[in-house]
């Protein structure tokens, strides 16, 4: 009997292939010419997918109740609303409001060693500055002026005459009293004046919602009901440590 003949076999070699067969040769050529035109194609076939989808892209704008959507140029670029004057106003008026704030806790470091006092103090003057810079951006970012001042006039109004104070401000009397008080009274005068003072910035939150199309703006809306519960929160800090030193 004959012995069966072998089939050809693929021998593997550390870097090459090795074929018994002309026609597993040709074969494997075939498939590495049909693979090497396929890689070849398959970049320009990426790059044409992502063409059609970048000339496809549209932007849909939903329309108002009742009415149709709008669709956009993929151009479109997002605008900001125009912000009411009262909008412009309330933040105007609450970076001077804030201001001061900050002006009465840099006295605690000279004017008392009361460790609850300036641990309050720290905390009222960096969430105040935060707030300030960010007042400033918004005013900024819509083109507005970030004081109600006219330049080089401090304390001026537009029309040159001295401008109100904001709700809730000391007055430079009460102020002028503050810088000269030390220990307790400071404590007490602080404490006292800086109730007054956030008890002011409420009014001003209250008097902005009350303004008929204030206070709709998305951003201006979370930072004004963020100072109004952090300021309440406070108030009650600093009327149960002025109950404690009875």
């Amino acid at each position: 009997m004959f012995a069966p003949t072998p089939k050809p076999r693929i021998l593997l070699h550390p870097c090459t292939l090795r074929l018994k067969s002309e026609t597993e040769v040709a074969t494997l050529a075939r498939v590495l010419v049909a693979a090497s035109a396929l890689t070849g194609l398959f970049p320009t076939l990426v790059r044409a997918q992502q063409g059609v989808a970048q000339s496809s892209s549209v932007v849909v704008q939903p329309g108002a109740p009742g009415m149709p959507s709008q669709t956009l140029p993929a151009s479109a670029r997002p605008t900001l609303p125009q912000p009411s004057q009262a909008d412009i106003e309330f933040m105007q008026g609450m970076i001077m409001h804030h201001s001061q704030a900050v002006e009465m806790t840099a006295l605690i470091a000279s004017h008392t060693e009361n460790k609850d006092v300036r641990s309050l103090g720290a905390k009222i003057s960096s969430s105040q500055s935060d707030e300030i810079r960010f007042m400033q951006r918004w005013l900024a970012t819509r083109g507005q002026s970030t004081s109600m001042e006219m330049p080089g006039m401090p304390g001026m109004d537009m029309s040159g005459h001295p401008m109100a104070l904001m709700p809730g401000m000391l007055s430079p009397q009460q102020m002028d009293a503050l810088r000269k008080a030390k220990g307790a009274e400071f404590d007490h005068l602080f404490l006292t004046g800086m109730i007054q003072h956030h008890g002011g910035a409420l009014v001003m939150v209250k008097d902005l919602f009350d303004t008929a199309g204030a206070g709709q703006d998305a951003e201006l809306f979370n930072f004004v009901t963020d100072v109004d519960s952090g300021q309440r929160a406070e108030i009650r800090i600093m009327q149960n440590m002025l109950e404690e030193k009875r």
